[in-house]
């Protein structure tokens, strides 16, 4: 509620404290002779000056705070611009003018703020800005901040007004919304997933139909066909029912960053894809999170409406500085899912998980078929694969490499030993996992 001076009044005080300083300049050198009107003139219009700004000043407390509203989106895309609406009334009988500033939180960025804008009496004023958000979880909007001006405008006074708001800011998953739920086969192709020729027939029975052409003589029922004198034949579709968990990496490995999310927001995004296409399917999905400060579990569920209990579950999830510990992951999540399901673990994985790794997924692979996604950082093949000019750069290049033929060793030894591996850029792991899950779903492997 601090008042500070405007500039029209700071330029104001200048003019006769400028004329004041060389009054007394010119007197004291001798270039001016002493005039007592002309110091009077001068003390009086600074004197009437100091009156008016304590008037407007005064004017200025006694001016009502407009009323604000804020309308925010109840949920958040992570790196999606969204709006924000202000409105504001003016509770008084004049014109204001106003500087207005919300605060936004600071997991939020933000364009379009300040703004100065002029407030009728009795008439509601809008104004929109944007925001980003650059973290997950809950976000909390406390007071906006409105400057007013006085009625000479010679004196500012920021007022914080309590406007409580929050919303939620879950990964990005608005790129499935609308219309392109309606066809899931047109934006897997936009992601670049390729699937698999179709190997042999479905594994479940869907209906009976007649024969037609490039149908296998191994379709025909033989008692449908005595029946209805006709060659009848059986369909057969993908299995349905059938169950996904994920088995998602929160520790220290998953905060590497790559572009403009870390590998724990790629994978999360990731995770949702597959769901998305799996509860289509007619599958069911479940989540279990290992190495985290709040550990969590979805038990697998069928329906659509899953996918929004998967995004309030991790909508919040954070990764922490606790080393993955596989083995307790195995042993919580063979507690949890006796069902037989796909189980996809999501991890970024070092050579020194050689050893833990593989006796986690062998445990698990005694009663679920196991999937092993692990993260690889982009910014090392773009290291790999750039020119090189100074010793730096050499260094660098010999790091990469070695790290590379480490990691190259691990996933060479977990696929020797029957582990199925899928190693991929975090960019590239939803199209890869969701090309993965459909050519095992149509072999009949899950």
């Amino acid at each position: 509620m601090m008042i500070r001076p405007a500039r029209r009044l700071l330029a104001w005080l200048l003019v006769p404290l400028l004329a004041l300083v060389l009054l007394g300049t010119g007197r004291a050198v001798g270039w001016i002779a002493a005039a007592a009107a002309v110091d009077a003139i001068a003390w009086g219009a600074l004197a009437a000056l100091l009156l008016a700004a304590l008037i407007d000043a005064i004017g200025l407390t006694r001016l009502p705070s407009p009323a604000v509203k804020r309308r925010v989106p109840a949920s958040l895309a992570l790196g999606r611009w969204s709006e924000v609406e202000l409105t504001l009334q003016q509770t008084g009988t004049r014109a204001l003018q106003v500087s207005v500033f919300d605060h936004v939180p600071a997991g939020l960025q933000f364009e379009g703020l300040p703004r100065a804008i002029v407030l009728q009496p009795e008439t509601a004023t809008r104004l929109a800005y944007r925001i980003c958000p650059q973290q997950r979880g809950a976000q909390q909007f406390s007071h906006c901040e409105v400057e007013i001006l006085s009625p000479l405008r010679l004196w500012r006074q920021a007022r914080a007004l309590a406007v409580a708001d929050q919303t939620r800011v879950y990964p990005d998953f608005a790129g499935l919304q609308g219309d392109r739920l309606s066809a899931v086969d047109s934006w897997l192709n936009q992601l670049g997933v390729r699937q698999q020729p179709r190997r042999g027939q479905g594994m479940e029975f869907n209906q009976l139909r007649e024969l037609r052409d490039g149908d296998s003589q191994r379709q025909i029922d033989w008692k449908a066909t005595a029946r209805h004198s006709r060659p009848i034949v059986r369909e057969y579709q993908d299995e349905r029912d059938q169950q996904i968990i994920f088995l998602l990496d929160c520790g220290r490995r998953m905060r590497s960053q790559d572009d403009n999310l870390s590998h724990f927001d790629h994978a999360l995004n990731a995770c949702l894809l597959l769901s998305h296409v799996a509860l289509r399917q007619g599958d069911a999905v479940g989540l279990l999170t290992f190495a985290s400060e709040s550990p969590r579990f979805v038990p697998p569920q069928k329906g659509q409406r899953q996918l929004n209990i998967l995004l309030d579950a991790v909508h919040d999830l954070e990764t922490s500085r606790h080393q993955a510990d596989f083995s307790e992951a195995a042993r919580q999540l063979l507690q949890r899912q006796r069902r037989r399901a796909l189980v996809v673990l999501v991890s970024n994985l070092g050579d020194e998980d050689d050893e833990q790794l593989l006796t986690a997924v062998k445990q698990i692979g005694r009663y679920h078929r196991v999937l092993v996604a692990s993260l690889r950082e982009g910014v090392l093949d773009r290291i790999r694969e750039a020119p090189l000019h100074t010793w730096q750069q050499a260094l660098d290049y010999c790091g990469v490499v070695d790290y590379l033929q480490t990691r190259n060793t691990l996933n060479d030894s977990l696929k020797a030993h029957g582990v199925a591996l899928m190693d991929a850029k975090p960019a590239e792991l939803g199209a890869g996992l969701i090309s993965r899950y459909l050519s095992w779903k149509k072999a009949g492997l899950l």
